[in-house]
């Protein structure tokens, strides 16, 4: 296709639908967070950098050479949790484990629900909502969450609705922190978890909503947040957190760890 004197390919419209493509992920990735700024700020250098190389001013382009090559080493180490989130999303996308053909022809259905009690966390999210009982609860997924466990106290217990609500009670001794559960079983209580970054999240959202936020952001898990204050539960997944009712958790939850639509 000709256009003036550009020679348009449909290689070239590939090519920028799907770079287009990459940069709307990556900010999508990184928007609300710090690491916002400095992706805009050097995407506003990286264009400035072929401006000044179309109009063949050399010095400055040299200049802004070497800036790029150092800046892209920059970007690494500012964007390694970003990158990784990336990473983490496309892995889950291909992982045959959670491929619902998969699932249905090996048979995984049956072993999953009694790695995720759901019902039970449920339940005990429920009856700790009503209580106005804050608290956070982790569901391991695939990701490996034993440094944030050794961070607490290994509990290692099966289950239930009411060993996971005495966990949060003002009167235990591992109220603060989350509670982890992995394979169907409490492993850890008042466990420190990483604190996400993000600056758009609404004033209502305290320390417990930033802490659930922020391992959703670092692994696979899903957290459940109770607040003390209103009784409301929050649900982060994948670096995404909303408020949502107890019958709603337990839909979010199936479709996300049993696969089930």
């Amino acid at each position: 296709m000709q256009i003036g004197f550009l020679e348009i390919k449909w290689t070239d419209l590939l090519d920028i639908t799907l770079v287009a493509f990459l940069l709307y992920y990556i900010y999508k990735l990184v928007k609300g967070s710090v690491a916002s700024r400095v992706f805009m700020g050097y995407l506003l250098i990286y264009l400035f950098y072929l401006i000044v190389k179309a109009i063949g001013l050399e010095l400055l382009t040299r200049i802004l050479e070497y800036f790029m090559g150092v800046g892209a080493i920059a970007l690494i180490v500012l964007f390694q949790q970003e990158i990784r989130r990336f990473l983490l999303l496309v892995g889950k996308s291909t992982t045959l484990s959670n491929n619902q053909f998969f699932n249905k022809l090996l048979g995984n259905k049956e072993n999953n629900e009694g790695k995720y009690p759901i019902k039970i966390i449920v339940d005990a999210a429920k009856t700790m909502s009503n209580e106005f009982t804050g608290g956070i609860i982790v569901i391991q997924k695939e990701d490996d969450l034993s440094k944030f466990a050794e961070s607490g106290d290994i509990v290692d217990a099966i289950l239930s609705k009411k060993l996971l609500v005495s966990l949060f009670s003002q009167y235990s001794l591992l109220s603060d922190g989350a509670v982890l559960i992995t394979n169907g079983r409490i492993k850890a209580a008042h466990c420190i978890l990483p604190i996400a970054s993000n600056e758009d999240l609404p004033s209502s959202y305290g320390f417990r909503h930033r802490a659930a936020l922020g391992i959703s952001e670092a692994t696979d898990a899903a957290a459940i947040c109770i607040s003390e204050e209103n009784g409301k539960i929050t649900l982060a997944i994948d670096g995404n957190i909303k408020t949502i009712s107890s019958s709603e958790l337990e839909r979010e939850l199936r479709q996300y760890l049993l696969k089930e639509f």
